[in-house]
């Protein structure tokens, strides 16, 4: 199977929308867009295999009829990997609905604390800058 532009196509929207998903705050978009990239990472793990070819087994067939099982591989993992974290995100989804009665993430509250912080070295370095500026016309006229 060789790549062309459709299957180009396809899996560049599969990674846009798994990405788009992941940026929600609902987790069940986030495991929607868990799913929908593990099965774009599948799908460009089997194009980036190669064309179909026979099994590779040395007394069956010549090397360079064989087919690269790595990437068969890589894509079974990555299958693993997807239903592992689709479980364990079904499972976060469900408390959060029984706990909270809504499965969206809020913002960390220490989060918030250093974003303040931050705004807040910002002007300080900024007012510092300003009169930095300010007092070197009033040297420079001294001169």
């Amino acid at each position: 199977m060789t790549i062309n532009l459709t299957i180009a196509v396809v899996i560049a929207v599969l990674y846009s929308v798994g990405f788009y998903l992941l940026m929600q705050r609902s987790l069940m978009r986030i495991l929607l867009g868990i799913v929908v990239l593990g099965h774009g990472s599948n799908l460009l793990l089997q194009i980036a295999g190669g064309p179909p070819g026979r099994a590779p087994m040395l007394t069956t067939a010549r090397p360079e009829e064989m087919t690269d099982p790595l990437p068969q591989a890589m894509a079974l993992t990555a299958i693993v990997i997807t239903f592992a974290l689709t479980t364990f995100l079904l499972a976060l989804a469900y408390r959060s609905w029984s706990l909270l009665g809504h499965d969206e993430v809020r913002d960390d509250v220490e989060d918030r604390r250093i974003q303040r912080l931050e705004k807040r070295m910002e002007t300080h370095e900024d007012s510092e800058a300003d009169e930095a500026d300010r007092d070197e016309p009033a040297e420079e006229a001294a001169r």
